[in-house]
């Protein structure tokens, strides 16, 4: 099976997440304070699907384009990136992560590897408001100083083991920066952080409009989100493979 181009958007399902200070507290509760800040779980359940349409830079490589992501509760993702006039897309049902080779245009599902993560991704409100459905665990770890400035830990942990570690503000509550692992270009596991900001309200929902990617301490891609869209006509056929 040939290799599908993939571009991991590590943290990009974090943006809107936020935290709340104090050492006292349990990993339950500061995540009930998270939602709050959001929006508040009543207003976060309204939201059934999200569209959004931005542009993006790929550093290394010299590269910039427009991107349009789709996210359909609970965990159906698309993915629509045109890039010196390549068309990428991406995409996860709900049971198959699957992609468009840009050089042949055949959709085909995407290698276990880039499925793991893929699938990651996919996860949608419904997971960050009811994360123990997913077998998702949040671990208080305590503050670690960036820059001078002290952030608090909050270490997220899959079903499947994987971790991803967020650094949230505490005079602010947003989350500053995410840390895990994530895939390259080319399926290699190399370590990513991600850094949100420019935080705006979308229908009293708090949504991050920028994010900075590093790979191995490489600046690797910068994104700006333009628009937000909560609750179109996504229909589930436009997750489904070659659509």
């Amino acid at each position: 099976m040939k290799k599908i181009f993939i571009i991991c958007l590590l943290g990009f399902f974090l943006l809107g997440l936020m935290a709340s200070p104090g050492f006292c507290q349990t990993a339950k509760e500061i995540m009930e304070k998270m939602i709050e800040a959001q929006g508040g779980r009543q207003a976060i359940e309204k939201i059934k699907n999200t569209t959004l349409t931005g542009s993006m830079e790929m550093i290394p490589m010299g590269m910039s384009g427009v991107i349009t992501i789709y996210q359909k509760e609970p965990n159906k993702m698309r993915l629509d990136i045109e890039i010196m006039g390549m068309m990428i897309t991406q995409a996860f049902d709900g049971k198959t992560a699957w992609g468009v080779n840009p050089q042949t245009g055949e959709a085909q599902e995407m290698p276990e590897k880039q499925a793991e993560y893929f699938r990651r991704q996919a996860l949608g409100n419904h997971a960050f408001l009811n994360p123990e459905k997913y077998g998702i665990n949040f671990a208080f770890k305590g503050k670690e100083k960036i820059e001078d400035k002290d952030y608090l830990v909050l270490e997220q942990t899959y079903s499947d083991g994987y971790k991803v570690n967020l650094y949230v503000d505490p005079l602010t509550y947003l989350t500053y920066k995410s840390k895990g692992i994530t895939l390259n270009q080319v399926g290699v596991e190399v370590e990513a952080e991600t850094y949100v900001s420019d935080y705006k309200k979308v229908e009293g929902i708090l949504i991050a409009h920028s994010m900075i990617t590093y790979q191995d301490g490489e600046e690797y891609m910068r994104m700006t989100i333009d628009e937000v869209v909560f609750n179109s006509d996504l229909e589930d056929v436009l997750f489904s493979m070659g659509e």
